[in-house]
């Protein structure tokens, strides 16, 4: 299935110095632009030729936003990371027995998935062929240790399996979530919070809210 990607910015329209209209994009509409491209055609595959033309504007008009291609991926990766670590710091994820702040990462997560979904679907196709790549792989691999953190302390509670390992059952929960973004469609039948119930119920076999 394919992912159901953000449609191009709609960039406002401005009459030139020969009268023409012509599209204007401030750095968040020229980023969509980008994101949209990048997931279509893949970070290497994307020229700064090709993002030009799909933004219908020139290649000079978007270095006068950026400094080039890997600066506009490192803005969205960062877009994508920093909804994930700020749920790390919501007081669900920090207060309370480890199960449910374990619950509530879960439920966030995916709607972090929800809210910023094509950046998160690229987030999910880095291979670490870049510097700036790589960061994003170690700034997810310390999210993961996170929630890692969260397992080992609620099978220590007593309220998931013991013989669990934290590395491989936070891999094994990621890999569902990560698998929603190639078939889930925002504002489908299925809402947000059916599909995090329904996550939440797989993982920690029950149906609770999280608090």
């Amino acid at each position: 299935m394919t992912t159901r990607l953000a449609a191009p910015a709609r960039a406002r329209l401005v009459r030139g110095r020969s009268g023409e209209r012509r599209p204007a994009y401030d750095p968040d509409s020229l980023l969509d632009v980008a994101v949209t491209v990048f997931n279509e055609r893949g970070y290497d595959g994307t020229s700064m030729e090709q993002l030009a033309r799909m933004a219908g504007i020139s290649k000079s008009s978007i270095y006068h936003h950026v400094a080039g291609k890997e600066a506009l991926l490192r803005v969205a990766l960062d877009r994508a990371l920093d909804a994930l670590f700020a749920v790390c710091e919501e007081p669900g994820s920090t207060t309370g027995p480890a199960i449910d702040r374990l619950r509530y990462v879960i439920h966030r997560s995916i709607e972090v998935l929800d809210q910023e979904l094509p950046y998160v679907t690229l987030l999910l196709r880095v291979r670490g062929n870049t510097p700036t790549e790589l960061a994003a792989l170690e700034r997810r691999r310390a999210f993961d240790r996170f929630v890692a953190k969260l397992v080992a302390r609620a099978a220590e509670d007593g309220d998931l399996r013991a013989e669990l390992d934290p590395a491989l059952a936070t891999r094994l929960i990621f890999g569902m979530i990560n698998s929603i973004a190639e078939w889930y469609h925002p504002g489908g039948e299925l809402s947000v919070k059916e599909l995090a119930d329904g996550v939440v119920n797989l993982v920690l076999g029950e149906s609770h809210q999280p608090g």
